[in-house]
């Protein structure tokens, strides 16, 4: 299989599994978009193995960008609250932008068993509610595990803007991991890692950016692991810079290269 990453089970998470909960208002009746800006609730998202669980924040209803954060793997307690993808998620809505992370199948509520591979859709559900819900274009990002899933899901999608990897593992299990199909996707990318993650050296993570398609940006932070031990302040300023600078005044990034 040439997009071997996206079909293999990774499971490189045996510790950082998760953050603090964000409290979330029950139920899944939600105000119209931007009436309650900040807001949390839980959702359900009617994925294809069953409900996903979800947690939404609330953005402004003037802001340009809705966006979404895949989290990492399920076998190794990756879930919705995990410490990067809750950092990450803090990083959007710090802009005002409405944000939307859920659970893979199989993880807490949702419904369904692990696959490894047809997380990809569950990704893609994400991204129907988003565009159902506010009609903008998305920024995605996604942590390890989720950061595969997310890269294979996003990167044929017109309605994503951007894909920031955070973690992305090219090493797990005694096993390298390819992303080929990097090759074809002009979606502008970041690939940001430690240099001293585990699951990802830095020599293989070049070549994974230097195969890439343009736009792709590789930004390694010192001194951080996999799991940004440590470094989460640090890991936030970056996408947060890569962020602004590539939706300026609302502009899509990578809107005139990909037309």
């Amino acid at each position: 299989m040439e997009d071997k990453m996206a079909g293999e089970v990774l499971n490189p998470h045996a510790r950082g599994r998760s953050g603090p909960a964000m409290p979330a208002n029950s139920g899944t009746s939600l105000p119209a978009p931007g009436l309650s800006p900040g807001t949390l609730h839980n959702i359900f998202l009617d994925g294809p193995a069953g409900r996903l669980e979800a947690v939404l924040n609330e953005g402004r209803a003037d802001t340009a960008f809705a966006a979404v954060v895949c989290h990492p793997h399920p076998l190794g307690g990756g879930t919705l609250h995990n410490k990067v993808v809750y950092h990450a998620a803090k990083v959007f809505a710090g802009m005002g932008w409405p944000v939307l992370r859920f659970n893979f199948r199989s993880v807490g509520l949702s419904a369904g068993a692990h696959d490894g591979r047809a997380e990809i859709a569950d990704v893609c559900t994400a991204l129907d509610w988003l565009n159902q819900r506010y009609r903008k274009p998305i920024f995605a990002a996604g942590f390890s595990f989720g950061a595969a899933m997310g890269l294979a899901a996003c990167c044929a999608d017109s309605r994503v803007s951007a894909f920031a990897a955070l973690g992305l593992p090219t090493h797990a299990e005694g096993r390298d991991y390819h992303y080929h199909f990097l090759s074809r996707c002009r979606l502008p990318k970041l690939l940001l890692s430690g240099d001293r993650d585990q699951f990802a050296p830095v020599a293989q993570l070049r070549t994974v950016a230097e195969a890439a398609a343009a736009p792709t940006e590789l930004q390694l932070i010192h001194g951080a692991d996999h799991f940004f031990t440590g470094h989460l302040t640090a890991m936030q300023t970056v996408l947060r810079h890569w962020v602004t600078s590539h939706s300026p005044c609302g502009q899509p990034p990578g809107a005139e290269e990909r037309q």
